[in-house]
């Protein structure tokens, strides 16, 4: 048996590609104080693409494509809210018909002064 052998009884049930604080300058807040300004977002995504097997890139998603989308993100100008800019990042994601589900959380390390974080979590699912 080599290792790419499995038993029969397993069954695949997902595959999840991930990339874990992607650090970006965002112009983003709802206070005045904070327009005009960059501020530090930390963000993280996970790409469910279901139980689909990888036999080279074109199978799977590339970890840059999430880097970009967040970068058109910061692009388009400012942000009121890090719901609203994980809103955009998993919608963004979604677009790729290979990705089943996407959660997206964005962590605005700054916001709250007694906090390592604060911020938000969501997942879309197909």
């Amino acid at each position: 048996m080599n290792d790419l052998s499995f038993p029969a009884v397993a069954t695949r049930e997902s595959l999840r590609i991930f990339v874990r604080g992607l650090r970006v300058e965002a112009g983003i807040g709802i206070y005045d104080h904070e327009h005009g300004r960059l501020q530090t977002l930390l963000i993280d995504v996970t790409l469910d693409l279901g139980p689909t097997e990888v036999h080279g890139l074109a199978d799977t998603v590339n970890y840059e494509t999430v880097a970009e989308a967040c970068r058109s993100i910061v692009a388009e100008g400012h942000v009121g809210l890090v719901e609203t800019f994980a809103e955009r990042l998993a919608l963004d994601c979604l677009k790729d018909p290979r990705i089943r589900a996407v959660t997206v959380r964005v962590d605005k390390p700054g916001a709250l002064e007694a906090a390592a974080g604060a911020g938000c979590e969501l997942t879309y699912r197909r």
